[in-house]
């Protein structure tokens, strides 16, 4: 009985984000070829979704891709041609490594430095998960 009480208690402690059950989408890429070159229109506003920093995708991208890239006037300039198929998986492998909690799977993360390794910080389970470096 005196269990029950506690874990009732605990459950109610909890954070709100931790108790939702949605699942995260991420925005659909604007993507259009010109010339040799790839255009993600909506760049800027898929970064304010993941609630990372534009220097950490693009480098990602451009490992992912094996290509330069850049950024202008909130889209994302890529140096060879890539279908959007090629796009929405680069940024769901994203997602998955630097985004999503591997524990609770909600997007409420953020990176930390736990004594020069860099940690995903659950916001939502308190869960803490090491990332590779890029």
């Amino acid at each position: 009985m005196e269990y029950e009480k506690m874990l009732e208690r605990l459950y109610l402690s909890l954070p709100k984000e931790a108790l939702m059950k949605e699942r995260f989408e991420l925005l659909e890429p604007e993507v259009l070829q010109q010339g040799n070159k790839t255009i993600v229109k909506n760049f800027a506003a898929v970064l304010k979704q993941v609630r990372r920093e534009q220097v950490h995708l693009l480098k990602f991208l451009t490992k992912e891709f094996a290509t330069p890239a850049n950024t202008e006037e909130g889209r994302l300039l890529i140096n060879t041609r890539l279908s959007k198929v090629q796009i929405t998986n680069a940024f769901q492998s994203y997602l998955k490594q630097y985004v999503l909690c591997s524990v609770c799977g909600k997007p409420d993360t953020h990176f930390e430095d736990r004594q020069g390794i860099k940690v995903l910080k659950c916001e939502a389970c308190g869960a803490h998960s090491a990332i590779k470096k890029l």
